[in-house]
């Protein structure tokens, strides 16, 4: 037997017509002129009956959940852990629940995570899209599915985006450690065509030949995908071969703590012997006995924008937007 409370029974607590107290719990009664007091008196009935609205059946008849679907690469990060709290903030402040999972850089795992979305009903996505997957976010696209993809973008799809300026981000990490005396300053990163890390890589090219320090230009490439005991021994292997160096610029989070991990083993003194940059944020960077300088992303500008634009997407706005953070640099004693 199903005790659920009904509109008919708040009507016939208050006296009212079914009809009015749908316009009054679904926000109408200005719109329908509905006067103060009856709507006091419909809310109040609401609560003392402890009415739960249905909110599947709503969602079907508005053709809206209030529901976003975010996909990080890996919610265990702190970057995709702190934007995932930024954007449910801000959701939850504009009346929407967000819903998340982690593609683990991978691309199937990114595809059945959009189907179980859609599955769900979600009103619209923000992304962190992973190397390979243009043709899922073009099917959404395609199906008319709000989008938008934050910390990596594909040029080649017309889809609203909110990205860091990755090359100013690098570019001025590389002038920093220049002008710090820094010349033999080699760059870790990943082995990937995502723009993100393209954009990281060729900023801190174009530094090196400003500065007229070309022959020093070295990237070691992390292959993506082993574990993180075979990233640190990739690293390490990288760091013994290389036949001068004094400082080291980071790409991301992971291989900053990865490389930190390393130069510890080695015992090379930072930053005596090696100046040290990283990317992102990390309590662990606080901990080093040389306090790491680091890239930082505005995180909660980054999130806050791309829940703004998928929320103005599923309002009906049209517009396509390419929004553009600039990096923070915060200078400690590792550099």
């Amino acid at each position: 037997m199903d005790n659920r409370v009904s509109l008919k029974d708040i009507a016939r607590k208050v006296g009212v017509s079914t009809a009015l107290v749908s316009y009054v719990l679904n926000g109408l009664e200005k719109e329908k002129r509905v006067g103060d007091k009856v709507v006091i008196q419909i809310r109040e009935a609401a609560r003392e009956l402890n009415y739960q609205p249905n909110q599947i059946a709503r969602s079907l008849r508005r053709g809206s959940t209030k529901t976003i679907g975010l996909i990080v690469f890996d919610i265990s990060n702190p970057f995709s852990a702190q934007i995932t709290r930024v954007i449910e903030d801000e959701a939850v402040k504009n009346g929407f629940t967000v819903i998340f999972g982690s593609s683990d850089e991978n691309r199937i795992k990114s595809g059945a995570l959009i189907d179980t979305f859609l599955y769900r009903q979600v009103d619209g996505f923000i992304i962190a899209p992973v190397e390979g997957t243009e043709s899922q976010i073009a099917a959404l696209i395609k199906k008319g599915i709000p989008v938008v993809l934050i910390d990596r973008y594909f040029p080649q799809l017309n889809v609203s985006h909110v990205i860091l300026d990755n090359f100013q981000a690098t570019f001025d990490a590389t002038n920093h450690l220049v002008k710090h005396g820094y010349k033999q300053i080699k760059m870790v990163a990943w082995l990937t065509s995502s723009t993100h890390m393209q954009e990281r890589v060729r900023g801190y090219l174009e530094a090196m030949k400003l500065n007229n320090l070309e022959e020093e230009i070295d990237v070691v490439e992390v292959p993506l995908g082993p574990s993180k005991a075979e990233n640190e021994g990739f690293i390490e292997m990288k760091l013994k071969e290389m036949p001068s160096l004094d400082a080291l610029l980071f790409a991301t989070n992971s291989l900053t703590l990865a490389g930190m991990y390393c130069i510890n083993r080695l015992g090379i003194k930072v930053p005596q012997e090696l100046g040290i940059v990283g990317f992102d944020g990390s309590e662990a960077f606080d901990f080093f006995y040389a306090p790491l300088s680091y890239v930082e992303q505005p995180l909660h500008v980054i999130g806050t924008k791309a829940t703004s634009i998928l929320i103005g997407l599923i309002n009906g706005e049209k517009e396509i937007k390419h929004q553009v953070v600039k990096p923070i640099l915060n200078v400690r004693s590792s550099s």
